[in-house]
């Protein structure tokens, strides 16, 4: 039996794990075609910057843990899978409520510590709903006919109303990624805009596929247009597509959205997702987002990891932090 060190994960370090509340949503602005026209993506130097992260943001010990612990709230524990089923969610909710074994959190000084949202089917919302009741942790659901988003427009937007009537707090919509193919932003826009009003008081995601819009200048003016239209986060992936979250990709997201910000005042979260499995890509991540939009980009009214495999990663590495061991994979069951 592994013997557990206390230790504590210093507040000091990182910004505080509790999230905040009433972060004001993103309203929207008309649609300026001139700015989006401008927009540009310079793909090497994107790149290099990318390829030097790892090196220059390194944390150790008890540092790295505290950010695991960041890492966790800011999870969208999630299931897409065509084999769902009630009880798969009800386990998923429960590893939401209680990410990390007890033990362990008791032993970093972190008890109370859950993810950042759950994050499922339309089908199962009202399962999760009920497996969350109590919790503060909300429910996420795809919609707007995930992943490909082809299915007839109107029930698109019906599927999303159905979603808020069922519990979701938070609405992930996919774009027809035709729009940006072809350089039709008014349409994307105007999609974006009704998807918007359809979620209510449901802040939405907007998922851009970006592995299949073929350019980082189709993912930085998607990203715009998206925001303009009054998207609360944007995301990068279905989790679906044959390349996923990729820091160029990530990198012109976010400096769109400090771009925004800088025009309108207004934040826009994110949301990297989809091959992120690994605690070491998610501190790549963290400080990335440090690093170009600052402290308040670190809570999850404004970031969001969607992954389903990263957190038994994450608990791993918190048991070999105590221990000096890494532990079997069944000890860190994940659903």
């Amino acid at each position: 039996m592994q013997t557990l060190t206390p230790t504590k994960a210093d507040p000091g370090l990182l910004p505080q794990l509790a999230p905040r509340q009433g972060h004001p949503r993103n309203p929207g602005m008309a649609l300026d075609l001139d700015w989006v026209a401008s927009v540009q993506a310079n793909t090497s130097a994107i790149e290099r910057r990318c390829a030097t992260l790892g090196g220059r943001r390194s944390v150790k010990k008890d540092f790295q843990a505290a950010w695991l612990l960041k890492a966790i709230s800011l999870i969208d524990l999630t299931t897409l899978s065509g084999d769902d089923t009630p009880g798969r969610v009800r386990r998923l909710c429960a590893k939401a409520r209680q990410p990390v074994r007890a033990e362990i959190l008791d032993a970093l000084g972190m008890p109370g510590l859950t993810v950042g949202a759950v994050c499922v089917y339309h089908e199962m919302v009202e399962t999760a709903v009920q497996a969350l009741e109590g919790s503060g942790i909300p429910v996420a659901a795809v919609s707007t006919g995930f992943p490909a988003g082809l299915s007839p427009y109107h029930l698109r937007i019906a599927e999303i109303g159905e979603s808020v009537k069922a519990g979701a707090q938070e609405i992930d919509i996919v774009i027809s990624r035709r729009h940006v193919l072809t350089g039709d932003w008014q349409a994307l826009y105007d999609e974006m805009r009704e998807m918007r009003a359809a979620c209510g008081d449901a802040h939405v995601k907007a998922i851009l596929a970006t592995g299949e819009l073929q350019t980082l200048r189709n993912v930085a003016r998607a990203s715009l247009v998206c925001m303009m239209a009054g998207a609360d986060f944007i995301k990068t992936s279905t989790g679906k597509e044959a390349v996923n979250a990729t820091l160029p990709v990530s990198l012109t997201m976010i400096r769109c959205i400090r771009d925004y910000q800088d025009r309108t005042g207004i934040k826009v979260g994110y949301k990297p997702a989809g091959g992120i499995s690994k605690a070491k890509d998610a501190l790549l991540y963290l400080a990335l987002m440090k690093d170009e939009l600052g402290d308040d980009w670190l809570y999850p009214d404004l970031f969001r990891f969607g992954a389903s495999s990263l957190l038994g990663d994450i608990e791993r590495q918190l048991e070999h932090h105590l221990t000096g061991h890494y532990s079997a994979g069944h000890r860190h069951a994940i659903g």
